[in-house]
């Protein structure tokens, strides 16, 4: 609509009013803003937070005077309208193309963080990011929990060993070296038992929590093995804290399950799992409980046992009766660790004495169910191992296997109890934690430091799986080859074959281990500590090259140049170190350091020519520095729009502020990193997820493909060097995960109808392909799992225009949460059934 001729802008006097008007809120607005950073930098505290982050709280009171002046300013003709992104309520508004230096800004914790547009961005309004092609398919899984988890480890009919690490359950077949993976969990995984079928195993889950804080149930899943499909979902609703202990009946083929929750009071209940169904519930003790059994022949008696008791249970219908077992002469242990039923039905129970005590059922008193609970009384004590007994199993020919905890013993026993053979597991291998038997006269065992072995007393044992026994940080794939290096907490360092799926060598050091980095040439890998230590090893022979130390505080990024002449080292204590490298990464020399950041540094990146280093702190900050010229601040940071940054791994940045949820405290991604291709962006964030962008990520809460099979915060993320497969670490669950990329064609939405072609498998695997199953989130009344139980299949959905947009209320759209159900999960022709073998 055109103005009217008489308007007051018409006059020249007026007219120079207000442009002087406007100017003078323009200088003051600048001058506050300039106040403002300098008060935030010199009034800046850092605290510890969980997962090695630190969180930064600043005084804001000038900040919100700036946001007075730029409100008052806004109602100015002239307001300036660079695009706005806020992360507690993102907005982006018109880019004026004649102001300097246009830029985009994020407010993270209040905080803003100015990024600027590049000069080939020539409208940021027709900026989009759409779903990548590239999906993640889980390929392999390194480790297994036998730290604080026992009698988790057994052979199944298909020729595979079934254990569990964060939420994955892991079917191995190790003399095909390939896995299957069972994710129907959404947190960590405690305990597993097996159906007397051997085909059927129950699972259960701890509770968790997920991004936005909504509670993730504890329950136990029970699915068939061969197919890998879910057959039941218990105790939702039910559980309050952890799924403790699990075990089917025998007597009646396996028709009911015995669940004890974690809870104070550790419930017991009793469910006919097939219809879903809880019979019984009664509370057992205040004290931990370890383990609870069927009887093998008589279908009423249950039996658990924990610190300082036995319990000797009677179930009839609803009701569940307890007699406590009496230890009379015999010394009474701090804990009953594990039991067994002998063929005879005597229970043998194995306790923290390493003592093994023979319960048997007096024969003056087995009255019918209704009439109580049967009582079993000691008749035969056996001291065993130094040490706990931690596990115990019977053998297909009746006689028995327990594993010591001191002692590190297996020993083997007659069906009398009397000891027949042992053997002791090397130190560097644990305590054991869980014994079962397995082909022949091979038996595995899982150990307290995540081993599992396997072997004969004849032959000894060899390592089947291993992975880090704490928190785990350092993650960096090989340069030129198929190979990949983990360190971790537990002061080990531990290089990885991508491609025959085995530790190629580790080794251990004098410190945490916390980040890491190979030389280009892939000769040495350099290896930051906790403690500013940082140490270099030949990456073949794991031999020590060079040992230096910057700071006393941890070293949280290394970071090689492009031709390996320089490498950055990035510490909590604020400061760059950098080093000029000779002789292939072989020696060292100080060649500066970057002073500027207000918090601790905690992602790095080079130019392609050495000239140039953007870095990330604690506080999201986004500083570039002149290295050639004396390390120096760029206090222009606009200049720096255009570098073409060699690697991308800082988590802000122009090219990446998308990836960042809505409402984040600024410490909900841990890493970061940019496929060699360019293609895609790689994410590991604070709720267990690993993210797939598309590069690059510019657009505020860009769609994402996420991936669940860690049970913490996934630390770390790295695409092997030709980019076939991406590398995720966990925290506190110690494990690693190898996810193969896989490429599906963009989607065709003609008329606003949804089609999805098959997946096209890009680049080849390296070596194994190992399908997988992943997790679906809900179950179905006929207890197979439906993520969409109200949505209509893929090929009938219709998707409305505004569809074609990312929804406001999400950070992320995940393509299990928009697309196809089975996009990221192996269906039964993916599988490969493996043929059941006797």
């Amino acid at each position: 609509m055109e103005r009217s001729q008489s308007s007051t802008w018409d006059s020249s006097e007026e007219n120079r009013n207000k442009l002087q008007k406007a100017a003078s809120t323009s200088r003051l607005l600048n001058k506050v803003v300039k106040t403002a950073e300098r008060y935030t930098h010199t009034h800046t505290h850092t605290h510890t937070h969980t997962h090695t982050h630190t969180h930064t709280h600043t005084h804001t009171t000038i900040i919100f005077m700036v946001y007075r002046v730029s409100a008052m300013f806004s109602f100015s003709r002239f307001r300036h309208r660079d695009p706005v992104v806020s992360q507690a309520k993102i907005s982006t508004r018109e880019k004026n193309s004649q102001a300097e230096g246009n830029h985009i800004k994020m407010f993270m914790r209040g905080r803003p963080i100015t990024m600027f547009i590049p000069s080939d961005v020539e409208s940021y309004e027709d900026v989009r990011t759409e779903l990548p092609s590239e999906r993640l398919k889980l390929e392999w899984v390194y480790g297994y929990r036998g730290r604080d988890c026992r009698a988790n480890v057994f052979l199944l009919p298909t020729g595979e060993m079934v254990y569990f690490v964060a939420s994955v359950v892991v079917l191995f077949n190790y003399e095909e070296r390939t896995q299957r993976h069972y994710l129907g969990h959404t947190d960590c995984v405690k305990c597993l038992a097996i159906h007397p079928d051997k085909i059927r195993i129950a699972t259960g889950q701890i509770a968790g929590v997920d991004k936005d804080g909504r509670a993730l149930q504890p329950h136990v899943r029970i699915w068939d093995s061969v197919s890998l499909s879910t057959l039941q979902v218990i105790g939702l609703g039910t559980f309050e804290r952890g799924v403790g202990s699990l075990a089917f009946s025998k007597a009646d083929s396996g028709q009911h399950l015995s669940v004890v929750d974690d809870c104070n009071d550790h419930m017991l209940t009793v469910w006919e799992w097939q219809k879903k169904s809880k019979i019984a519930e009664i509370k057992s003790t205040n004290e931990v409980v370890l383990e609870v059994q069927f009887h093998p022949t008589d279908p009423h008696t249950i039996v658990t046992c924990g610190k300082s008791h036995i319990f000797f249970w009677t179930w009839s219908g609803t009701s569940l009766a307890r007699k406590q077992g009496i230890f009379g002469k015999y010394e009474k242990p701090k804990f009953i660790q594990c039991l067994v039923f002998l063929s005879c039905g005597d229970i043998l129970t194995g306790d923290s004495g390493g003592v093994l005590l023979v319960w048997t059922r007096s024969a003056s008193e087995t009255p019918p169910p209704s009439k109580g609970p049967r009582a079993f009384q000691i008749s035969r004590q056996v001291k065993a191992h130094e040490g706990s007994v931690f596990c115990v199993c019977e053998t297909r020919s009746g006689s028995l296997l327990t594993g010591g905890g001191k002692d590190r013993k297996i020993i083997l026993w007659d069906q009398e109890v009397r000891a027949e053979r042992d053997m002791e597991v090397p130190d560097q291998y644990g305590t054991i934690r869980a014994v079962s038997e397995g082909k022949g006269d091979e038996i595995l065992v899982g150990t307290s430091r995540n081993f599992i072995l396997r072997g004969t007393f004849n032959d000894g044992f060899l390592v089947e799986v291993q992975g880090h026994t704490d928190e785990l940080w350092g993650l960096a794939s090989h340069p030129s080859r198929g190979m990949f290096l983990t360190c971790a907490q537990d002061r080990l360092v531990c290089l990885w074959s991508a491609e025959e799926h085995r530790l190629q060598w580790s080794r251990s050091l004098e410190e945490h281990g916390h980040c890491a980095d190979f030389h280009p040439s892939g000769a040495v890998v350099a290896i930051g500590t906790h403690s500013g230590k940082w140490y270099v090893l030949d990456a073949d022979t794991t031999d020590l090259v060079s040992i230096h130390t910057d700071g006393n505080e941890q070293l949280s990024v290394m970071r090689f140049s492009v031709d390996g002449a320089l490498l950055a080292v990035g510490s909590h204590d604020n400061l760059i170190y950098l080093y000029t490298v000779s002789e292939r990464g072989r020696k060292y020399s100080r060649y500066g350091k970057c002073s500027g950041h207000s918090s601790y540094i905690t992602h790095l990146d080079w130019s392609p020519d050495n000239n140039f280093i953007m870095s990330n702190s604690g506080d999201y900050e986004i500083l570039y520095w002149d290295v050639p010229n004396g390390c120096k601040l760029i206090r222009n940071r606009s200049e720096c729009k255009d570098i073409d940054w060699a690697t991308y791994t800082c988590v802000l940045g122009y090219h990446v502020f998308g990836v960042w949820p809505e409402g984040s405290d600024g410490t909900d991604i841990n890493a970061l990193i940019r496929s060699h291709n360019r293609k895609v962006i790689a994410l590991a964030d604070d709720f267990c997820k690993v993210h797939l962008f598309a590069y690059p990520c510019s657009t505020p809460k860009a769609p994402s493909h996420k991936y669940s099979a860690h049970s913490s915060h996934v630390t770390n993320v790295s695409f092997l060097y030709n980019d076939s497969h991406l590398v995720s670490t966990g925290g506190k669950d110690t494990s690693i995960m190898q996810w193969r990329l896989v490429e599906r064609p963009a989607l065709s939405l003609p008329d606003g109808q949804l089609s999805i072609s098959a997946p096209d498998f890009i680049p080849p695997p390296l070596s194994v392909t190992t399908p997988t199953q992943e997790p679906i989130s809900a179950p179905t009344a006929n207890g197979t799992q439906d993520p969409y139980p109200d949505s209509p299949p893929p090929s009938a959905l219709t998707l409305p225009p505004s569809a074609l947009t990312p929804p406001p209320s999400d950070s992320s759209v995940s393509l299990k949460d928009s697309l196809d159900p089975s996009d990221d999960t192996a269906t039964p022709s993916d599988e490969g059934l493996p043929p059941l073998t006797s």
